[in-house]
Protein backbone atom coordinates (compact mmCIF):
# COMPACT_ATOMS: atom_id res chain seq x y z
CA UNK A 1 0.00 0.00 0.00
CA UNK A 2 1.26 3.44 -1.20
CA UNK A 3 1.45 5.90 1.77
CA UNK A 4 1.70 9.77 0.45
CA UNK A 5 1.74 12.25 3.29
CA UNK A 6 2.10 14.79 1.09
CA UNK A 7 -0.59 18.19 0.89
CA UNK A 8 -1.64 19.29 -2.54
CA UNK A 9 0.07 22.78 -3.38
CA UNK A 10 -3.43 24.43 -2.79
CA UNK A 11 -3.85 23.32 0.71
CA UNK A 12 -0.17 23.56 0.95
CA UNK A 13 -0.41 27.56 -0.05
CA UNK A 14 -3.48 27.82 2.64
CA UNK A 15 -1.66 26.58 5.35
CA UNK A 16 0.98 29.29 4.29
CA UNK A 17 -1.47 32.18 4.07
CA UNK A 18 -2.94 31.05 7.12
CA UNK A 19 0.61 30.92 9.07
CA UNK A 20 0.98 34.46 7.80
CA UNK A 21 -2.42 35.94 8.39
CA UNK A 22 -2.55 34.02 12.01
CA UNK A 23 0.82 35.87 12.97
CA UNK A 24 0.39 39.09 11.59
CA UNK A 25 -3.48 39.65 11.84
CA UNK A 26 -4.70 37.56 14.36
CA UNK A 27 -1.93 37.24 17.31
CA UNK A 28 -0.97 40.77 18.51
CA UNK A 29 -5.10 40.90 19.23
CA UNK A 30 -4.68 38.27 20.81
CA UNK A 31 -1.78 39.36 23.39
CA UNK A 32 -2.93 42.90 23.84
CA UNK A 33 -5.99 41.34 25.14
CA UNK A 34 -4.52 38.48 26.97
CA UNK A 35 -6.44 35.74 25.07
CA UNK A 36 -9.93 36.99 26.45
CA UNK A 37 -12.02 37.27 23.85
CA UNK A 38 -14.86 38.90 25.52
CA UNK A 39 -12.44 41.27 26.25
CA UNK A 40 -11.07 41.98 23.37
CA UNK A 41 -14.35 42.51 21.51
CA UNK A 42 -16.46 39.53 21.25
CA UNK A 43 -18.96 39.62 18.64
CA UNK A 44 -17.69 42.94 17.48
CA UNK A 45 -13.82 41.37 16.88
CA UNK A 46 -15.42 38.29 15.49
CA UNK A 47 -16.91 40.22 12.41
CA UNK A 48 -13.73 42.21 11.86
CA UNK A 49 -11.53 39.20 11.89
CA UNK A 50 -13.34 37.19 9.55
CA UNK A 51 -13.50 40.13 6.90
CA UNK A 52 -9.88 40.49 7.26
CA UNK A 53 -9.72 36.33 6.77
CA UNK A 54 -11.96 36.34 3.56
CA UNK A 55 -9.77 39.33 2.65
CA UNK A 56 -6.67 36.93 3.07
CA UNK A 57 -8.48 34.22 1.13
CA UNK A 58 -8.31 31.84 4.27
CA UNK A 59 -11.78 31.91 5.61
CA UNK A 60 -13.61 28.79 6.08
CA UNK A 61 -11.58 25.70 5.15
CA UNK A 62 -14.16 23.57 5.95
CA UNK A 63 -17.36 24.67 4.65
CA UNK A 64 -18.43 23.48 0.90
CA UNK A 65 -17.56 25.75 -1.96
CA UNK A 66 -20.97 26.36 -2.40
CA UNK A 67 -21.11 28.19 0.94
CA UNK A 68 -17.98 30.27 0.39
CA UNK A 69 -15.28 27.66 1.91
CA UNK A 70 -13.07 25.84 1.10
CA UNK A 71 -14.23 22.37 0.99
CA UNK A 72 -11.31 20.54 2.45
CA UNK A 73 -11.55 17.17 3.52
CA UNK A 74 -10.49 16.25 7.38
CA UNK A 75 -6.86 15.36 6.14
CA UNK A 76 -6.82 18.80 4.27
CA UNK A 77 -7.85 20.49 7.22
CA UNK A 78 -5.68 19.21 9.72
CA UNK A 79 -2.62 21.74 8.85
CA UNK A 80 -4.90 24.33 8.17
CA UNK A 81 -6.90 24.58 11.54
CA UNK A 82 -3.55 23.99 13.36
CA UNK A 83 -1.70 26.78 11.61
CA UNK A 84 -5.03 29.17 12.61
CA UNK A 85 -5.09 27.41 16.56
CA UNK A 86 -1.24 29.21 16.61
CA UNK A 87 -3.70 31.92 18.07
CA UNK A 88 -6.28 31.04 20.27
CA UNK A 89 -8.51 33.79 18.40
CA UNK A 90 -7.63 32.23 15.23
CA UNK A 91 -10.55 29.73 15.25
CA UNK A 92 -12.99 32.83 15.35
CA UNK A 93 -11.07 34.26 12.79
CA UNK A 94 -11.55 31.58 10.18
CA UNK A 95 -14.87 30.53 11.55
CA UNK A 96 -13.54 27.24 12.56
CA UNK A 97 -14.16 27.39 16.64
CA UNK A 98 -16.01 25.27 18.30
CA UNK A 99 -19.13 24.95 18.01
CA UNK A 100 -20.01 26.39 14.71
CA UNK A 101 -17.34 24.36 12.63
CA UNK A 102 -19.24 21.08 14.11
CA UNK A 103 -22.27 22.18 13.33
CA UNK A 104 -21.33 23.21 9.63
CA UNK A 105 -19.76 19.71 9.31
CA UNK A 106 -22.99 18.34 10.66
CA UNK A 107 -25.41 20.50 8.55
CA UNK A 108 -23.70 19.97 5.34
CA UNK A 109 -23.79 16.08 6.07
CA UNK A 110 -27.59 16.00 7.03
CA UNK A 111 -29.31 18.87 6.94
CA UNK A 112 -32.44 19.13 4.15
CA UNK A 113 -31.80 21.96 1.06
CA UNK A 114 -34.22 24.61 2.95
CA UNK A 115 -32.28 23.92 5.99
CA UNK A 116 -29.58 24.35 4.71
CA UNK A 117 -30.11 27.43 2.99
CA UNK A 118 -31.71 29.09 6.40
CA UNK A 119 -29.17 27.95 8.52
CA UNK A 120 -26.21 26.64 6.93
CA UNK A 121 -25.59 29.47 4.56
CA UNK A 122 -25.64 32.14 6.98
CA UNK A 123 -23.36 30.41 9.44
CA UNK A 124 -20.70 29.04 6.64
CA UNK A 125 -20.64 33.14 5.58
CA UNK A 126 -19.87 34.23 9.15
CA UNK A 127 -23.56 36.02 9.31
CA UNK A 128 -24.38 34.41 12.22
CA UNK A 129 -23.23 31.80 15.29
CA UNK A 130 -24.66 28.72 16.56
CA UNK A 131 -24.88 26.40 19.37
CA UNK A 132 -25.22 22.47 19.87
CA UNK A 133 -27.71 22.02 23.22
CA UNK A 134 -26.87 18.78 24.52
CA UNK A 135 -25.35 18.42 27.93
CA UNK A 136 -26.80 18.91 31.09
CA UNK A 137 -26.86 19.03 34.42
CA UNK A 138 -26.74 15.94 36.38
CA UNK A 139 -28.79 13.30 36.62
CA UNK A 140 -29.05 14.30 32.52
CA UNK A 141 -26.97 13.80 29.66
CA UNK A 142 -23.18 14.80 30.35
CA UNK A 143 -20.23 11.66 29.32
CA UNK A 144 -23.30 9.69 28.92
CA UNK A 145 -25.60 11.12 26.66
CA UNK A 146 -28.02 8.23 27.32
CA UNK A 147 -28.92 9.47 30.31
CA UNK A 148 -30.79 12.39 28.02
CA UNK A 149 -33.66 13.96 30.13
CA UNK A 150 -34.69 17.34 27.70
CA UNK A 151 -38.01 15.85 26.03
CA UNK A 152 -40.31 17.39 23.22
CA UNK A 153 -43.75 15.98 22.43
CA UNK A 154 -45.63 15.71 19.62
CA UNK A 155 -48.09 18.21 19.08
CA UNK A 156 -50.19 19.75 15.96
CA UNK A 157 -47.65 20.72 13.45
CA UNK A 158 -44.59 19.85 15.46
CA UNK A 159 -43.06 19.62 18.89
CA UNK A 160 -42.61 21.20 21.85
CA UNK A 161 -39.61 20.66 24.00
CA UNK A 162 -38.80 21.33 27.94
CA UNK A 163 -35.68 20.61 29.37
CA UNK A 164 -32.36 22.03 31.06
CA UNK A 165 -29.22 22.43 29.37
CA UNK A 166 -25.73 24.08 30.74
CA UNK A 167 -21.93 24.05 29.18
CA UNK A 168 -23.34 25.42 25.81
CA UNK A 169 -20.60 26.63 24.29
CA UNK A 170 -21.33 30.17 22.22
CA UNK A 171 -24.91 30.38 23.37
CA UNK A 172 -25.21 34.25 24.71
CA UNK A 173 -25.64 35.81 20.86
CA UNK A 174 -26.27 32.44 18.97
CA UNK A 175 -28.80 32.84 16.26
CA UNK A 176 -29.91 29.57 16.29
CA UNK A 177 -29.47 26.54 18.22
CA UNK A 178 -29.29 22.59 17.27
CA UNK A 179 -31.15 20.88 20.36
CA UNK A 180 -30.99 16.92 21.23
CA UNK A 181 -34.10 15.98 23.32
CA UNK A 182 -35.51 12.57 24.17
CA UNK A 183 -38.43 11.94 21.29
CA UNK A 184 -39.49 8.27 22.64
CA UNK A 185 -37.82 5.86 25.69
CA UNK A 186 -36.61 7.09 29.11
CA UNK A 187 -33.11 8.01 30.65
CA UNK A 188 -30.87 5.27 30.16
CA UNK A 189 -31.46 4.12 26.65
CA UNK A 190 -29.41 3.86 24.33
CA UNK A 191 -32.13 5.73 21.24
CA UNK A 192 -34.92 7.72 21.35
CA UNK A 193 -33.33 10.98 20.46
CA UNK A 194 -33.76 13.70 18.02
CA UNK A 195 -32.14 16.79 16.90
CA UNK A 196 -34.13 19.95 15.90
CA UNK A 197 -33.41 23.28 14.95
CA UNK A 198 -34.27 26.48 16.19
CA UNK A 199 -33.90 30.48 16.14
CA UNK A 200 -32.55 31.48 19.45
CA UNK A 201 -35.28 34.20 19.25
CA UNK A 202 -38.13 31.56 19.40
CA UNK A 203 -40.13 31.77 22.80
CA UNK A 204 -39.83 29.62 25.22
CA UNK A 205 -36.28 29.34 24.80
CA UNK A 206 -33.75 31.25 27.28
CA UNK A 207 -30.27 31.62 27.80
CA UNK A 208 -29.10 31.74 31.44
CA UNK A 209 -26.16 32.63 33.25
CA UNK A 210 -22.54 31.83 31.73
CA UNK A 211 -21.45 29.54 33.61
CA UNK A 212 -17.25 30.53 35.11
CA UNK A 213 -14.66 28.34 33.33
CA UNK A 214 -11.13 28.32 33.08
CA UNK A 215 -10.91 28.97 29.50
CA UNK A 216 -11.73 32.95 28.01
CA UNK A 217 -11.33 32.28 24.31
CA UNK A 218 -14.41 30.86 23.41
CA UNK A 219 -17.07 33.48 22.20
CA UNK A 220 -19.91 33.28 23.55
CA UNK A 221 -19.42 31.28 26.70
CA UNK A 222 -20.32 28.10 28.20
CA UNK A 223 -23.95 28.96 29.48
CA UNK A 224 -27.42 27.61 31.14
CA UNK A 225 -30.35 27.19 28.62
CA UNK A 226 -33.99 26.41 29.77
CA UNK A 227 -36.38 25.41 27.31
CA UNK A 228 -40.15 25.93 28.52
CA UNK A 229 -43.06 24.73 25.90
CA UNK A 230 -40.53 25.74 23.25
CA UNK A 231 -42.12 25.24 20.15
CA UNK A 232 -40.80 23.28 16.52
CA UNK A 233 -42.48 22.92 13.25
CA UNK A 234 -41.96 19.66 11.40
CA UNK A 235 -39.39 21.59 9.27
CA UNK A 236 -37.00 21.69 12.31
CA UNK A 237 -36.66 18.34 13.10
CA UNK A 238 -32.77 17.77 11.41
CA UNK A 239 -32.42 14.49 10.02
CA UNK A 240 -35.06 11.98 10.79
CA UNK A 241 -37.06 11.34 14.23
CA UNK A 242 -35.59 9.32 16.91
CA UNK A 243 -31.76 8.96 15.23
CA UNK A 244 -30.40 11.66 17.10
CA UNK A 245 -27.52 9.18 18.40
CA UNK A 246 -26.48 8.22 15.56
CA UNK A 247 -26.47 11.62 13.84
CA UNK A 248 -24.66 12.97 16.88
CA UNK A 249 -21.77 10.32 15.41
CA UNK A 250 -21.19 12.85 12.60
CA UNK A 251 -20.53 15.58 14.43
CA UNK A 252 -18.63 13.89 17.29
CA UNK A 253 -15.61 12.33 15.58
CA UNK A 254 -14.80 14.96 13.26
CA UNK A 255 -15.43 17.61 15.72
CA UNK A 256 -12.81 15.84 18.39
CA UNK A 257 -10.44 15.87 15.81
CA UNK A 258 -10.55 19.77 14.77
CA UNK A 259 -10.26 20.12 18.54
CA UNK A 260 -6.67 18.62 18.36
CA UNK A 261 -5.79 20.29 15.51
CA UNK A 262 -6.87 23.83 17.10
CA UNK A 263 -5.34 23.33 20.40
CA UNK A 264 -2.12 21.43 18.96
CA UNK A 265 -1.60 24.68 16.99
CA UNK A 266 -1.84 26.44 20.34
CA UNK A 267 0.62 23.83 21.92
CA UNK A 268 3.31 24.70 19.69
CA UNK A 269 3.12 28.22 20.05
CA UNK A 270 4.13 27.38 23.38
CA UNK A 271 7.03 25.32 22.51
CA UNK A 272 8.01 27.97 20.55
CA UNK A 273 7.82 30.42 22.72
CA UNK A 274 10.04 28.16 25.34
CA UNK A 275 12.32 26.76 22.72
CA UNK A 276 13.31 30.26 21.99
CA UNK A 277 13.51 31.42 25.93
CA UNK A 278 16.34 28.60 26.45
CA UNK A 279 17.96 29.28 23.42
CA UNK A 280 19.01 32.72 24.67
CA UNK A 281 18.58 32.49 28.32
CA UNK A 282 21.65 32.49 30.40
CA UNK A 283 22.12 30.35 33.49
CA UNK A 284 24.76 27.56 34.75
CA UNK A 285 27.79 28.70 33.04
CA UNK A 286 25.97 28.69 29.78
CA UNK A 287 22.63 28.83 27.91
CA UNK A 288 19.40 27.02 29.43
CA UNK A 289 19.06 24.98 26.04
CA UNK A 290 22.41 23.46 26.59
CA UNK A 291 21.11 21.66 29.71
CA UNK A 292 20.35 18.08 29.72
CA UNK A 293 17.09 18.56 31.79
CA UNK A 294 16.06 21.21 29.96
CA UNK A 295 16.73 19.66 26.15
CA UNK A 296 14.62 16.53 27.80
CA UNK A 297 11.97 18.44 28.05
CA UNK A 298 12.35 20.49 24.44
CA UNK A 299 12.61 16.75 23.16
CA UNK A 300 9.77 15.49 24.79
CA UNK A 301 7.72 18.06 23.81
CA UNK A 302 8.67 17.56 20.34
CA UNK A 303 7.88 14.34 20.47
CA UNK A 304 4.32 14.70 21.89
CA UNK A 305 4.21 16.93 18.66
CA UNK A 306 4.95 14.60 16.29
CA UNK A 307 2.57 11.53 17.98
CA UNK A 308 0.04 14.07 18.09
CA UNK A 309 -0.11 14.84 14.48
CA UNK A 310 0.52 10.81 13.31
CA UNK A 311 -2.50 9.67 15.36
CA UNK A 312 -4.87 13.00 13.92
CA UNK A 313 -3.58 11.84 10.78
CA UNK A 314 -4.71 8.28 10.99
CA UNK A 315 -7.88 8.89 12.64
CA UNK A 316 -8.53 11.90 9.98
CA UNK A 317 -7.58 9.50 7.24
CA UNK A 318 -10.53 7.08 8.13
CA UNK A 319 -13.11 9.47 8.77
CA UNK A 320 -12.27 10.86 4.90
CA UNK A 321 -13.18 6.87 4.39
CA UNK A 322 -16.56 7.52 5.23
CA UNK A 323 -16.27 5.49 8.51
CA UNK A 324 -17.43 6.66 11.85
CA UNK A 325 -13.38 6.28 13.14
CA UNK A 326 -14.31 5.53 16.89
CA UNK A 327 -11.74 3.75 18.23
CA UNK A 328 -9.19 5.63 16.00
CA UNK A 329 -11.22 9.26 17.03
CA UNK A 330 -10.68 8.25 21.07
CA UNK A 331 -7.36 7.48 20.68
CA UNK A 332 -5.93 10.76 19.24
CA UNK A 333 -8.33 12.68 21.52
CA UNK A 334 -7.35 11.07 24.92
CA UNK A 335 -3.69 11.03 24.07
CA UNK A 336 -3.20 14.91 22.32
CA UNK A 337 -5.92 16.45 25.02
CA UNK A 338 -2.83 14.76 27.45
CA UNK A 339 -0.20 15.39 25.45
CA UNK A 340 -1.25 19.34 24.34
CA UNK A 341 -1.23 19.68 28.26
CA UNK A 342 2.33 18.45 29.20
CA UNK A 343 3.73 20.70 25.95
CA UNK A 344 2.38 23.63 27.47
CA UNK A 345 3.18 22.73 31.36
CA UNK A 346 6.58 21.70 30.37
CA UNK A 347 7.41 24.94 28.37
CA UNK A 348 5.81 27.20 31.49
CA UNK A 349 8.41 25.10 33.40
CA UNK A 350 11.49 26.06 30.81
CA UNK A 351 10.57 29.73 31.31
CA UNK A 352 10.24 29.87 34.94
CA UNK A 353 8.86 32.49 36.24
CA UNK A 354 8.05 34.20 32.98
CA UNK A 355 6.34 30.88 32.67
CA UNK A 356 3.95 31.72 35.05
CA UNK A 357 3.60 35.28 34.40
CA UNK A 358 1.44 37.55 32.03
CA UNK A 359 4.80 38.20 30.46
CA UNK A 360 4.39 35.28 28.13
CA UNK A 361 1.38 33.70 26.80
CA UNK A 362 2.26 30.25 28.17
CA UNK A 363 0.12 30.55 31.74
CA UNK A 364 -3.06 31.44 29.65
CA UNK A 365 -2.07 28.60 27.51
CA UNK A 366 -2.48 26.52 29.77
CA UNK A 367 -5.81 27.59 30.75
CA UNK A 368 -7.41 26.95 27.41
CA UNK A 369 -5.78 23.72 26.97
CA UNK A 370 -6.38 21.93 30.24
CA UNK A 371 -10.20 22.07 29.63
CA UNK A 372 -9.54 19.55 26.78
CA UNK A 373 -9.27 16.85 29.16
CA UNK A 374 -12.77 16.97 29.86
CA UNK A 375 -14.22 18.12 26.62
CA UNK A 376 -15.87 16.04 24.01
CA UNK A 377 -15.48 13.62 26.86
CA UNK A 378 -13.56 13.29 29.69
CA UNK A 379 -10.18 11.23 29.07
CA UNK A 380 -11.95 8.08 31.13
CA UNK A 381 -14.54 7.77 28.78
CA UNK A 382 -12.37 7.22 25.85
CA UNK A 383 -10.39 4.55 27.43
CA UNK A 384 -13.49 2.68 28.76
CA UNK A 385 -14.98 2.89 25.56
CA UNK A 386 -11.20 1.93 23.49
CA UNK A 387 -10.84 -0.76 26.30
CA UNK A 388 -14.94 -2.28 25.91
CA UNK A 389 -13.80 -2.53 22.25
CA UNK A 390 -10.59 -4.30 22.43
CA UNK A 391 -12.34 -6.84 25.32
CA UNK A 392 -15.52 -7.21 23.42
CA UNK A 393 -13.23 -8.20 20.28
CA UNK A 394 -11.47 -10.66 21.66
CA UNK A 395 -14.67 -11.84 23.75
CA UNK A 396 -16.59 -12.30 20.08
CA UNK A 397 -12.80 -14.44 18.82
CA UNK A 398 -13.38 -16.60 21.58
CA UNK A 399 -17.00 -17.53 21.57
CA UNK A 400 -16.45 -17.73 17.40
CA UNK A 401 -12.84 -20.44 17.82
CA UNK A 402 -15.48 -22.09 20.57
CA UNK A 403 -18.33 -23.05 17.95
Amino acid sequence: MAIDLSYAPEVTALVEKTEAFTREVVLPIEDEHGGDITAAGGDTLRVELQKAAKDAGVFAPHAPVEYGGHGLNMTDRAPVFEAAGYSLFGPTALNIGAPDEGNVHMLAHIASPEQKERFLAPLAHGDMRSAFAMTEPSPGAGSDPSALTTRAEKVPGGWKINGHKYFITGADGAGFFIIFARTSGVPGDRGGATMFLTPADAEGLTVGRHIDTLDRAMIGGHCEVFFEDLFVPDSGVLGEVDQGFAYAQVRLGPARMTHVMRWLGAARRGHDVAVAHVAQRDGFGGKLGDLGMVQKMVADNEIDIAATRALLTRACWELDQGGHASNSTSIAKTYASEAIFRIVDRSIQMCGGLGVSGDLPLARLSREVRPFRVYDGPSEVHRWAIAKRVVGAAKKAAREAGA
